[in-house]
C-alpha cells in the first residue's frame, strides 16, 4: 500500500480528536511522547547483549552511577519524556516505590500516567519478546486547580475510569496497540521514516477459541475453577468441551495479550494459594487494568474471575489481582464455573477423583 494511504499515528490521533472539537489536544500530545519513549526502548532492547543502545542513551540513575539493569533504563527514559510537557499533574511507575512527581518550574496537565517500562525482564536473557505497558488517568480537579503534587490516592481509581491504554511490543517488529476508548488500533514501527504506521485497525479479538495459556507448573495451587476449566480443554474433543485446544505460555505479559488480540485465545494467571498475603500476580494498576482495558475495547473480556478487571478499584498502588483476559466466550465460562460449584466435588471421597470407583 503507498505510504500517503498509510495513518501515521499522529494522523491516528488527529482524527480520533475530531470527535471531541472542545478537545485541547494534551491527550494527543502525551501519548506521542509516550510512543516516543517506546522508540527509543525498542532501540535499547534490539542491542540485547552488546549494550550498545543503553550506552547510547548516557543514561543514569538518580545516584549518577549507570543503570544496571533494562528496566531502570525505561523507567527513565519514560519519566524524562513526559515530565516536562505540561500534559501530567504525575507519574506511577512499575519501577519505584513511590510516585513520579513533576519537576518544580515545569507546566502541569490535567492527566497521570501510569507505566510498567519493561514487562517481561525475566525474558531478555533469552531473547523472547517483552513490551511496556502505559494507562492514562485524569488527575482530579483539586490537583488541577492548586498544581499540588500528585498523591496515592490521585491514582487509586478503577480501570473503568481510564482515559486511554496500551503497550509497545519489543518484537521481530515493534509494535504500538492503543486504545482510546474508541477501538483498538496497531501500528508498527516503520524504522525507515522513524514513524508508528497504522497497520492494524479495529482490532477485533475473536469470541471463541481453542487455546489458553496458564503456567501449568502452579496447577497444585489452582482453585477449583480453573483446575475444572484447564482440565476439561486437556481432555480435547472426547472430554465435555468437544473440541481439542493448544495450550501457550510465554511469561510475557505483553506477548500473550499481543498474540491474543491478533488470533484469539484466553490467558490466565489467578489467584491462587501458593501466595495467601494476596490475591494474584499482577498488578492491577501497572498491568492488568491497562491490558484489561485494551482487551475489553477489542470485544473480549478481562476478569479477575469473580468480576471484571475494570470495575476494581485498586487500594494501594502496588495491589495485585488474579487475572482473566480473552475470548469472551471463554472469559465468561471460566467467570461461570467461580459461581458455580464443581460438578467433580462430591460430598463422599469414596466418590471424587482418585478414590475406589474413580481413575
Amino acid at each position: 500500500m503507498p505510504l500517503s494511504q498509510r495513518w501515521t499515528l499522529t494522523r491516528y490521533l488527529i482524527e480520533e480528536r475530531r470527535r471531541f472539537p472542545q478537545a485541547s489536544g494534551d491527550l494527543n500530545g502525551l501519548i506521542l511522547d509516550a510512543s516516543i519513549a517506546c522508540k527509543a526502548l525498542a532501540r535499547i532492547v534490539s542491542f540485547g547483549a552488546l549494550g550498545e543502545g543503553a550506552a547510547a542513551a548516557g543514561l543514569r540513575t538518580q545516584d549518577g552511577d549507570p543503570p544496571q539493569a533494562l528496566h531502570l533504563l525505561g523507567h527513565e527514559i519514560f519519566v524524562r519524556m513526559n515530565d516536562w510537557n505540561g500534559h501530567l499533574a504525575g507519574m506511577a511507575s512499575g519501577e519505584a516505590l513511590g510516585l513520579v512527581q513533576i519537576p518544580p518550574g515545569h507546566a502541569r496537565g490535567k492527566y497521570l500516567l501510569v507505566f510498567n517500562a519493561i514487562d517481561g525482564t525475566a525474558n531478555l536473557d533469552v531473547n523472547v519478546s517483552v513490551g511496556s505497558i502505559f494507562s492514562i488517568l485524569r488527575a482530579p480537579a483539586d490537583a488541577i486547580t492548586n498544581g499540588r503534587d500528585a498523591c496515592e490516592a490521585d491514582f487509586l481509581q478503577a480501570g473503568a475510569t481510564q482515559v486511554a491504554a496500551g503497550y509497545a511490543l519489543y518484537g521481530p517488529t515493534t509494535m504500538f496497540v492503543l486504545t482510546v476508548g474508541n477501538g483498538v488500533a496497531g501500528f508498527t514501527l516503520n524504522p525507515n521514516l522513524g514513524e508508528f504506521v497504522l497497520t492494524h485497525p479495529n482490532i477485533q479479538v475473536p469470541d471463541d477459541t481453542q487455546e489458553f495459556a496458564i503456567n501449568s507448573s502452579n496447577s497444585r495451587f489452582w482453585e477449583p475453577p480453573v483446575k475444572r476449566y484447564v482440565d476439561e480443554c486437556m481432555a480435547g474433543r472426547t472430554g465435555p468441551r468437544g473440541k481439542d485446544f493448544n495450550m501457550r505460555w510465554i511469561a510475557s505479559t505483553v506477548a500473550e495479550a499481543h498474540r491474543i488480540l491478533m488470533r484469539g485465545g484466553v490467558f490466565l494467571d489467578p489467584r491462587d494459594t501458593q501466595e495467601t498475603n494476596r490475591s494474584g500476580r499482577l498488578r492491577l494498576l501497572h498491568e492488568a487494568g491497562p491490558i484489561g482495558f485494551v482487551m475489553e475495547q477489542a470485544g473480549g473480556r478481562a476478569s479477575t474471575g469473580r468480576q471484571p478487571v475494570l470495575g476494581v478499584t485498586p487500594s494501594t498502588m502496588q495491589q495485585t489481582v488474579g487475572c482473566i483476559f480473552g475470548s469472551k466466550n471463554e472469559v465468561e465460562r471460566i467467570e461461570r464455573y467461580h459461581r458455580e460449584p464443581d460438578a467433580r466435588e462430591h460430598p463422599t471421597p469414596l466418590f471424587g477423583e482418585r478414590s475406589l470407583f474413580r481413575a
